[in-house]
């Protein structure tokens, strides 16, 4: 199975449940003992934590992982410690049981959040990475909307496309 849940939809009422997400590696920071990986996919952002406990193979991949690594982690969600309130999932974490490296990424150019570091001639020259940010993600969305709304209503006037 790809994926069970997705990296936006953890909450608290998922404690305990053991769950497999896919997405972009955002962010890592190694602490020694242990090492977490911030899981993105265009639902939002899940805290994955790999422990010095955790299985060998699990802290090999967790030691290899850069940005925007596609990853693939099966793990059980437990309350966090210190919460998270400007994350939707800041409640949660997921410990890996399982990681899994589907595809190893470079460095990309700019860093891929909310407000980029790349300039604009940068970011169109990589527009296919600029479009995995959240600020153009919600403009296709709301493109989206938009188009689908105004089929709806020109088709509810008998218009024919």
């Amino acid at each position: 199975m790809y994926r069970t849940h997705t990296c936006g939809c953890l909450r608290a009422e998922n404690v305990n449940q053991t769950v497999t997400l896919a997405g972009w590696v955002q962010k890592v920071r190694n602490l020694g003992a242990m090492t977490f990986i911030d899981l993105r996919d265009r639902y939002g952002i899940t805290q994955i934590v790999v422990e010095e406990h955790s299985p060998a193979d699990v802290r090999e991949a967790a030691a290899r992982l850069g940005r925007e690594f596609v990853v693939q982690v099966t793990g059980r969600v437990l309350e966090r410690s210190s919460k998270n309130p400007r994350m939707a999932t800041g409640d949660v974490e997921v410990t890996a049981g399982k990681l899994t490296i589907l595809n190893e990424a470079q460095t990309p150019p700019f860093t891929i959040e909310e407000v980029s570091d790349g300039g604009d001639d940068l970011r169109m020259k990589y527009r296919y990475l600029d479009l995995r940010r959240a600020p153009l993600q919600r403009n296709m969305i709301l493109r989206h909307k938009m188009a689908q709304e105004i089929r709806r209503f020109l088709d509810s006037e008998g218009f024919l496309e």
